[in-house]
């Protein structure tokens, strides 16, 4: 196959150092801060192993996908590196190698988070790859790959300081199918989640699940004991069938309402502008759960469904229909902003 970077010099993967002289430290210590995921029996987890088991083997299997996973620290050094090491990998034909296992960074400059790159994967990475960024304060973790260790590498004699907390530090909750998890974005900093974090300076937590989000009794009764400053139900995509979707989508959202009566809740219908029948009965079940909720005196619940979510940009906003490009993502945190906005408005950390 022949090598197009031999003809285009920016699509060149830099692996080498340079001139740099970098020390590397783990990234699972001190200074470092990790968000949306916990290490457990060797790997990063967005939930405990006992329970994704428990849950299906669809959660079992992604849920040591890092989507939403963060490291965040301050540095004074002039460059940045990254080792990244995975005990699995999956590689998609509709999505990029930078947001299924590459790594991107932003820093943080005049209260605004600003891209700096991406640490992009070399096409015939098998288990790792190495290469070096100017500074940043955060990197985002792979959305459909299994990270397992992660070293920060930076100038030797350059600070390394802990971050900040979010201005949000407990975090918002997201709850649904693999539009959540990230599919399709080009890299991980432009799924919805994070689009949104980066505006609000809200931590979260991303328990997106391909096609294995289906408001399970186990997820269910995992998910209403966290700790959690909103939580946003979103999974319409991968309930089977609107029968399930009916049995599923009020409870779930009834008894996350019984253990925590204060939290705000944002229902989510499926970003698609055009539905066909089926797809209109099942949105019905999901604004019945909010009618319900709202007839009963709930103030703290809210809506957005379809026409919201793809206002921007309708359906050319995916890949394949369903699953959201870049634009399509800006398209779905656009719409959710303002009630983020107003949510968070109301609420002292």
């Amino acid at each position: 196959m022949s090598d197009i970077a031999k003809i285009d010099k920016n699509f060149k993967v830099i692996s080498e150092k340079g001139d740099f002289n970098l020390c590397y430290y783990d990234a699972e210590q001190k200074p470092f801060r990790i968000y949306g995921v916990k290490k457990e029996n060797g790997r990063f987890r967005r939930m405990p192993e006992e329970i994704a088991r428990s849950v299906s083997e669809g959660v079992y299997m992604l849920h040591t996908n890092t989507a939403g996973g963060r490291v965040r620290f301050v540095t004074d050094s002039t460059c940045v590196a990254v080792r990244a090491e995975f005990a699995d990998m999956h590689f998609l034909s509709h999505m990029p190698r930078t947001g299924v296992v590459g790594l991107d960074m932003y820093v943080r400059e005049r209260e605004k988070e600003k891209y700096c790159g991406t640490f992009v994967p070399p096409y015939d990475m098998q288990d790792g790859f190495e290469e070096k960024k100017e500074r940043l304060v955060t990197i985002n973790f792979p959305l459909y790959s299994s990270l397992s260790k992660l070293y920060i590498g930076v100038e030797m004699g350059a600070d390394v300081k802990e971050a900040p907390d979010y201005k949000y530090e407990t975090p918002v909750v997201y709850y649904g199918s693999s539009i959540t998890q990230g599919g399709c974005a080009s890299r991980p900093g432009m799924c919805y989640e994070h689009l949104l974090t980066r505006k609000f300076d809200c931590n979260h937590i991303n328990l997106g699940f391909s096609g294995s989000a289906k408001g399970e009794d186990a997820m269910r009764d995992w998910i209403k004991q966290l700790e959690m400053k909103v939580f946003v139900l979103d999974y319409d995509y991968n309930a089977e069938n609107c029968e399930q979707l009916q049995a599923t989508h009020e409870r779930m959202f009834r008894e996350v309402r019984e253990v925590q009566p204060e939290v705000p809740i944002i229902i989510m219908s499926r970003p698609k502008h055009d539905l066909n029948d089926g797809e209109k009965k099942r949105l019905e079940i999901i604004r019945s759960t909010y009618k319900r909720a709202v007839d009963s005196g709930d103030k703290n619940v809210y809506l957005l469904d379809n026409e919201a979510l793809t206002a921007d940009i309708g359906d050319e906003g995916t890949v394949d229909n369903v699953h959201p490009t870049d634009s399509g993502f800006v398209s779905m945190a656009r719409a959710i902003a303002p009630v983020l906005d107003k949510i968070l408005g109301k609420i002292q950390e």
